[in-house]
């Protein structure tokens, strides 16, 4: 058991913080609130990043950069939106620095109107949608940004909660409502696919509840994923705004009947709270463990060796193994790259830009092997002499922690695609059975907080929702509701708060 990381039994909060210390994902900012993305925690960003903007341009979308700085006039032009961020917000109200009387410095150059650092852009775009949008013919606008938001949080977790993060935000305009109803659900579709494919977390589609949504939008569609704490993590939302932004930010169009009319819009989007979720679903008491998919470095091999000799015969196996997995010209190449600590690195898929590492330092193979499972790369290869003389090497599993002897003559790109591939599944298939094993049904009241009590987990049961009965619930039972899943509408039941008829079920829990 790894002694710089706490048990999942015995504290589940600082496990969390012990993992993502030990696998060097990020560390606290001296700024209250923030955080700082090493480079291990952001090359895992790059990979979603990579994966999402994919699948948003095959969607038809575009990428597109708007301003940090928001007029503080613009939020408050749509009112349901500025009583959502009004308390999150961080405001610029002063341009200079000069030096006060005790030669300390001081702010100056008070500004005209304050500007809202922002916690989302819908307001800014929608701006900018006004001045673009004329005509039917200029419908679609389908623009995403990647950026960074501020929503001031002091309660710091790192990637779940911090006052700046990144994420993407996708911003359309539509000439009809069933169009922006289309592309809310699509969006909606796209995370999912993501989240399971690439993040191997199972995901449950639905509709928030009104004391849920997001501020100014008429509905708000949400993707719920269950921890191994067995609370629920919101991974991403897709917003139909209907018409309520294109009125206050008068983004009109001429129709095809010739009359003027407002857009329908939509929004959507997902942060690096991603992270967290990856590593609350999978990881495990020695450490990190990350989806091949999203695996900067996808194989460790450490050598093991005594004597120069020994030494020189390892390298010489080592350098035919990547020429199997890498070629030859990538190996060539890296050895035109700095080796950042002794540890060259080669690209065994460039356009993903995953990696193969060989750890040359000077460091006890056991200890090498310790420090590659913390960071959860998939797979690591020992290499020794008499692995060399047997023409083979030791293929160990994060996931599962086994081993398997395999011959030199086995090893090619397409044999190790498969291995990755098939931990990708084992990941999904293992989380998925954890997230269906903590799905319990209540049909009353005291028996969905029993449930949450005991078990945690989605409780799902008829319910009506009602923001104040939602705030009681919460007060009573720290849960929510998560969202109005897709599935499983339509059956007739009781509420199991007001005991009256319904046919919407929900699913309660508790959550980051």
């Amino acid at each position: 058991m790894a002694k710089n990381i706490k048990p999942r039994a015995t504290d589940y909060a600082q496990w969390y913080l012990d993992v993502i210390a030990a696998s060097q994902l990020a560390d606290y900012s001296p700024v209250k609130g923030c955080m700082v993305i090493r480079p291990e925690g952001y090359a895992i960003w790059e990979a979603i990043q990579r994966d999402l903007d994919r699948r948003f341009k095959d969607t038809g979308h575009v990428n597109a950069y708007f301003p940090l700085l928001i007029p503080q006039s613009f939020l408050t032009k749509e009112a349901e939106h500025v009583e959502g961020f009004a308390m999150e917000c961080a405001i610029v109200t002063h341009s200079k620095l000069q030096k006060g009387a005790d030669g300390k410095l001081v702010p100056a150059g008070e500004l005209e109107e304050p500007l809202i650092i922002r916690p989302t852009s819908e307001t800014i775009i929608g701006h900018m949608y006004a001045q673009w949008i004329q005509s039917y013919r200029d419908l679609p606008v389908l623009i995403n940004q990647w950026c960074n938001v501020m929503r001031w949080e002091m309660r710091t977790r790192l990637f779940l909660r911090t006052a700046e993060f990144l994420w993407q935000e996708g911003h359309t305009a539509h000439e009809t409502p069933e169009e922006a109803q289309e592309e809310t659900l699509r969006m909606l579709d796209v995370y999912a696919a993501f989240a399971e494919e690439s993040l191997a977390i199972p995901v449950i589609k639905g509709a928030k509840t009104d004391a849920e949504k997001f501020p100014g939008a008429v509905t708000t569609y949400c993707i719920e994923a269950l921890m191994q704490d067995s609370k629920a993590l919101q991974a991403g939302t897709s917003h139909n705004l209907g018409q309520n932004f294109s009125k206050a930010f008068d983004i009109k169009f001429l129709g095809r009947d010739q009359k003027l009319q407002h857009a329908w819009t939509t929004s959507w989007g997902v942060s690096t709270r991603l992270i967290g979720a990856m590593i609350m679903a999978h990881s495990d008491d020695e450490g990190l463990i990350i989806p091949p998919k999203v695996a900067p470095t996808v194989v460790a091999i450490v050598p093991i060796f005594r004597s120069p000799e020994e030494e020189a015969k390892v390298k010489g196996f080592i350098e035919t193994l990547l020429v199997q997995l890498c070629g030859q010209a990538e190996v060539d190449a890296a050895k035109t790259r700095s080796a950042r600590n002794g540890i060259p690195r080669y690209f065994f898929d460039k356009a993903a830009n995953q990696q193969i590492l060989v750890d040359w330092r000077d460091a006890r193979p056991g200890d090498k092997q310790y420090h590659w499972e913390q960071r959860g790369i998939p797979f690591r290869m020992e290499v020794g002499p008499r692995d060399v003389d047997g023409g083979a090497l030791v293929l160990k599993k994060r996931l599962d922690r086994s081993k398997e002897i395999v011959q030199l003559t086995q090893v090619a790109p397409d044999w190790l695609r498969a291995k990755l591939d098939a931990v990708q599944q084992e990941m999904l298939d293992k989380a998925r059975a954890f997230r269906d094993g903590n799905i319990r049904a209540a049909a009353s009241y005291d028996e969905l907080k029993k449930t949450l009590a005991e078990h945690g987990g989605f409780v799902r049961c008829h319910f009506i929702p009602n923001k104040e009965v939602e705030a009681k619930i919460k007060d009573e039972t720290k849960a929510t509701v998560r969202c109005i899943p897709f599935d499983g509408q339509g059956v007739a039941g009781k509420c199991i708060y007001t005991g009256q008829e319904t046919t919407t079920q929900v699913l309660f829990a508790q959550a980051y």
